[in-house]
This record gives C-alpha cells, sequence and structure tokens, in this order.
C-alpha cells in the first residue's frame, strides 16, 4: 500500500496542466474544494466527476497510475461510509443487528466518500504535474504579500516543499525497514491494535533516526553551498501568467458558480 501514494511525487510532462503556472494550480484548487464541498445532490457530483476526469485526462499522465493513489482511501471510506449509513436518521433500508441502515445514510455517506477521493484525487494531480522548485516558487509568491509583516514567506514554502519532497523518500525507506525487519521475524499484521501498536515501534525507531539524520545531512548541504533563502536570491526562471492561466481561472471560475447554481437542482 505504501507504493500507491503518489502525493508528493512530480512526474515530468509536456501537458497544458504541467505548463500552467504553479500559482494558477495552487489558487485554483479553492474555488474546487470549494464547490467540492457545495455540491450536495446527484446532479452535481456527476458532473464534478466530468471536469475532474477532464483534468486527469488534460494532465496526459497514466490515468492508472493516478487512480492507484486511490488505494490508502479505501480504509478510511471503509470507516466512514458505514458510520453515516448506520448513524444518520431516516427512512430504513435494511438492519444488521441493533444497527439500522437509512437511505439518507447511503446518500450522506457516498456523498463524503466521493469528496474524499476528488479532495485526494486533485490535491495528488498538483505534486503530479508541478516540479518541487516551481511549487516553492508559486508558494512563496503566493504569501510574499505577507513578508510586510513579517510573515516568512520563502521559508515557510521552502519547508512545504521539501515536506513534500520527502514523502516519497520516506515511504520507500519505510518499506525498506519494514522488509528488513520481517526478515528479522518482525510481525506487522497480525494481531490485536494494542500488540500492532507495540510491534511498530521496531519500524518508527529506525525511522524516525533515519528521518533526523537526512534532515541533518540537507541542512549540511544547503550551508556548505552557502544557501541564504528570502532577500536579494535570484531565480533562474521567473513565474509568468499566461493566457492559458487565465483561462483557467475562468473555468474555475465557472465550476464554483454551476456548483452553487446546482444546489437548486435537487
Amino acid at each position: 500500500m505504501l507504493n500507491d501514494i503518489t502525493i508528493g511525487q512530480f512526474v515530468p510532462g509536456d501537458s497544458i496542466v504541467h505548463r500552467l503556472d504553479p500559482r494558477t494550480k495552487i489558487i485554483a484548487i479553492i474555488p474546487y474544494i470549494l464547490a467540492l464541498f457545495t455540491i450536495d445532490n446527484w446532479q452535481g457530483y456527476l458532473f464534478l466527476t466530468v471536469v475532474s476526469m477532464a483534468i486527469v485526462l488534460l494532465s496526459r499522465l497514466p490515468v492508472i497510475y493516478v487512480l492507484r493513489g486511490l488505494k490508502p482511501m479505501v480504509l478510511v471510506i471503509a470507516i466512514t461510509f458505514p458510520l453515516h449509513l448506520f448513524l444518520t436518521h431516516g427512512q430504513p433500508l435494511f438492519h444488521l443487528g441493533p444497527f439500522t441502515a437509512s437511505q439518507e445514510g447511503l446518500v450522506k455517506g457516498t456523498f463524503i466518500s466521493l469528496r474524499l477521493i476528488y479532495l485526494v484525487l486533485i490535491t495528488s494531480l498538483l505534486t503530479l504535474t508541478t516540479s518541487p522548485i516551481r511549487l516553492t516558487d508559486g508558494l512563496e509568491n503566493i504569501l510574499s504579500p505577507g513578508k510586510r509583516f513579517g510573515l516568512p514567506a520563502h521559508e515557510l514554502a521552502m519547508m512545504m516543499t521539501i515536506a513534500l519532497r520527502f514523502i516519497p523518500t520516506f515511504l520507500e525507506e519505510t518499506e525498506k525497514i519494514m522488509k528488513a525487519q520481517k526478515a528479522r521475524g518482525a510481525d506487522f499484521e497480525t494481531g490485536n491494535l494494542i500488540r500492532r501498536g507495540k510491534n511498530l515501534v521496531p519500524l518508527l525507531v529506525p525511522l524516525f533516526i533515519s528521518a533526523f539524520r537526512r534532515a541533518d545531512d540537507l541542512a549540511l548541504a544547503m550551508e556548505a553551498r552557502c544557501y541564504r533563502g528570502g532577500v536579494n536570491r535570484t531565480k533562474m526562471v521567473q513565474l509568468k501568467f499566461a493566457a492559458r492561466d487565465g483561462i483557467a481561472f475562468l473555468l474555475v471560475a465557472v465550476l464554483l458558480i454551476l456548483s452553487i447554481a446546482s444546489r437548486n437542482f435537487a
């Protein structure tokens, strides 16, 4: 399952989604999320499904690879869907022991599951189509108005990007440590919740040591290269809005308006 986590990874490409300014992609996620949480009927979710799949196809990334990033959501949905199904009051559908599934719970659980899926899908697409350097530049530029109030925009953008960049590295490190501990007889898959928690100690200790060592190595490498962020730091490639960015902003604005209007379709 660790190999199925795609968030934080970058896949080079030349699609129109790759060529969008990173600021456009970061800002456009906000109205998309607002639209996602505004829609409350089947017509709206059908429309959002078409829009989301169109964005995935425009990115020219393998659809299977993008959808593979949703596998870790299976456990979350497996927990949240039954909770909404059985704990939402409404017209009874069927009984399971002392619990009663309701029609309203079925609809609410399905909507919540779709929201989680689309949220992970689009945020994964941001990192899959944006290189860490452009993501840092985009975040720093968006946060730059806060500099006059003392906000360390460059440092915050750098920390967020490094955190995203190292997600795949730590997942790979976790996989290696798990295999090494299993070879020594460790068991991470059987036993009750408490036993499984105790079994994770031989995994977490070397993982934290590795994380601190990597952080120390990275800090030393940046100091050795006289890295200084923020003031007077120049960039090889300057960010620049293009016509396609204006079109993207227009489309997400239309998406948000239609999402609000779709509430009247029910």
